[in-house]
C-alpha cells in the first residue's frame, strides 16, 4: 500500500526532486562546457548518490561531439547496457570509458 503523504511532505519531495534534477543538469553542463573531464564527472557521480542516478548514455551525450550513435557505439564496445546508470558501472567499464575519452 502506498503511504499517503501530507502536503508538507509532498512539497519537500518536489523540492528534493527539483534539486536532484538541477544537480544532474549542472554536472552535464560542466562536462559539455569542458569544465570537467569524463573522469572527473564519473568520480563526482561516484561520490554523490544523487549524481549516481545519471544514465551513462546521457552523460556521454553531454560530451562535445558525442551524439546518440557514438554514445551507443562506445557503450556497446565497453559492454555497458543502454539503460545503465553511473552507479552500476564496474571498474572495467569505467576504465574503458575513461580510455575512450582521455
Amino acid at each position: 500500500m502506498i503511504p499517503q503523504l501530507s502536503q508538507d511532505q509532498l512539497r519537500e519531495a518536489r523540492l528534493a526532486a527539483a534539486a536532484a534534477r538541477r544537480a544532474r543538469a549542472e554536472l552535464k553542463l560542466d562536462l559539455r562546457q569542458g569544465r570537467v573531464s569524463l573522469t572527473q564527472a564519473l568520480e563526482r557521480a561516484g561520490q554523490d548518490p544523487i549524481l549516481a542516478h545519471i544514465k551513462v548514455v546521457d552523460l556521454l551525450r553531454s560530451i562535445n561531439r558525442v551524439g546518440e550513435k557514438r554514445a551507443a557505439e562506445v557503450m556497446r564496445r565497453s559492454g555497458i547496457a543502454a539503460n545503465r546508470r553511473v552507479r552500476g558501472l564496474g571498474r572495467r567499464q569505467r576504465a574503458c570509458l575513461e580510455a575512450e575519452f582521455a
